[in-house]
């Protein structure tokens, strides 16, 4: 029980202080899972990252959830979880009941600029931490580069681009070996 409370504390800790998503998470996470308690390792990360990409939901708590069941099981998972979106709903809740109030505050307007700017600032490093770890060679920084444009030009689902990248990761593999 006091493993999973920990699995809590340290979800919902990251949970509070992440704004603007999964990735903006990344930093906090490598620092915290993999450097401060050794749970699991950047590859991990990546994976689960990448994975949590393809699938419906919130990239933050899918990536909790397998970092929470590969360190405790379903427990663990559970846990990860709970702690992840439990800032949030605290938060929103809070924000909800006062935000009718201070909509058009000056500040609070200027306080939510100040904040997408941090934001930005996370998730570009989010995103060079992830060229550092995840491009290994030429065909990877051409598949990083044809998902951008494929994403960013031809409005193609990030599902199907997950599964054409695997399919052509495992083809590379296969053709190296042969």
């Amino acid at each position: 029980m006091k493993e999973l409370w920990e699995i809590f504390r340290t979800f919902f800790k990251m949970g509070a202080v992440t704004f603007g998503g999964g990735y903006a998470m990344l930093p906090i996470l490598q620092r915290e899972i993999v450097e401060k308690r050794g749970w699991i390792s950047n590859e991990d990360v990546m994976d689960y990252f990448a994975v949590s990409q393809g699938l419906p939901g919130i990239i933050a708590v899918n990536v909790s959830v397998f970092i929470g069941r590969m360190h405790r099981g379903v427990p663990g998972a559970i846990a990860a979880a709970l702690g992840v979106v439990s800032p949030c709903v605290i938060i929103m809740t809070f924000i909800a009941a006062c935000l009718t109030n201070f909509q058009d505050n000056p500040m609070v307007r200027n306080a939510f600029a100040g904040i997408s700017v941090c934001v930005a600032a996370l998730i570009l490093d989010a995103v060079i931490g992830l060229w550092k770890k995840g491009v290994k060679d030429g065909l990877g920084a051409v598949l990083c580069i044809a998902v951008f444009c494929a994403m960013e030009f031809f409005d193609v689902s990030p599902i199907l681009i997950v599964i054409a990248a695997a399919v052509i990761g495992v083809a590379a593999v296969k053709h190296k070996g042969a």
